[in-house]
């Protein structure tokens, strides 16, 4: 599958992004999505996954209450929403797929896409 993010951008603190993640290839709800972020001179962080059905999410501590990963099966979309952002949110963010469930919560997500700025400014 070929994965596609896009709706990065410069933001202020406090304020709001949509990240898209668009899929091309195979049936689309077999995947557990994901989205990872990789900040300058850090390693790559994930940051939530969303199972197949949309049923099961996951997120790491920092952006709990404030992100909301989702996903329109017929539409092969997956999406971050991101509000109250931060200056520390400020990174690459990458989406992710695989079929096996749990691989791209645990960072073994087989496909990759090319990655969407995020910028917070304080």
């Amino acid at each position: 599958v070929q994965l596609q993010a896009s709706g990065g951008g410069l933001v202020q603190a406090g304020g709001s992004l949509r990240l898209s993640c668009a899929a091309a290839g195979q049936t689309f709800s077999i995947y557990d999505m994901g989205w990872f972020r990789q900040a300058p001179g850090k390693e790559r962080e994930f940051v939530a996954s969303i199972s197949g059905t949309g049923s099961s999410t996951y997120y790491v501590d920092s952006v709990k209450g404030r992100f909301i990963i989702s996903r329109h099966n017929a539409k092969n979309t997956a999406y971050l929403q991101m509000n109250s952002l931060l200056p520390e949110d400020t990174a690459v963010y990458y989406c992710a797929a695989d079929p096996l469930r749990d691989y791209v919560r645990r960072g073994r997500a087989t496909y990759w896409g090319k990655g969407t700025q995020v910028t917070v400014s304080s």
